[in-house]
């Protein structure tokens, strides 16, 4: 499945069960492991799991595959790993905590305001991704000092 019809399946999915603040950060050349991350809110533990499992189920109608959903337990922070896009659904509270956004500050973040624009605004750029970026130069000394 296209990445940016991926993305729309999983932004419709969580704006079907009023999940709001909705994100979709661009991570190409952040890192190598997925390309976008969509962070959305909920308000509580039965929401978050909710809508995950609307997540789970409107991917996997659209033909694409769940890898994996972590956190339904507690409920407080759920995890669906759809391969090249991360979706954290997190209640208020836990998201103004961890602040996603700022840890990855490098990324491009879109606000979501309404689905139909969500294909224009996560274009995929044209440029190849990045190496993985090479380690600081404090980091480097201690490694060779203990080799």
């Amino acid at each position: 499945m296209k990445l940016d019809k991926l993305v729309k399946i999983a932004v419709t999915a969580l704006e079907d069960v009023k999940a709001h603040d909705i994100t979709v950060l661009n991570v190409i050349g952040a890192t190598t492991l997925f390309d976008r991350m969509v962070i959305a809110s909920a308000d509580s533990t039965r929401q978050t799991r909710a809508l995950a499992n609307n997540v789970q189920d409107k991917v996997r109608s659209g033909g694409g595959a769940v890898y994996g959903i972590e956190g339904g337990e507690t409920g407080e922070w759920v995890l669906v790993d759809l391969g090249d896009v991360l979706v954290h659904i997190m209640q208020t509270s836990v998201r103004a905590h961890y602040n996603l956004e700022e840890l990855w500050a490098g990324s491009v973040a879109e606000q979501v305001d309404m689905i139909t624009t969500v294909a224009s605004k996560i274009k995929s750029p044209a440029r190849p991704r990045k190496s993985p970026t090479k380690l600081p130069a404090v980091a480097r000394r201690t490694k060779s000092k203990s080799s």
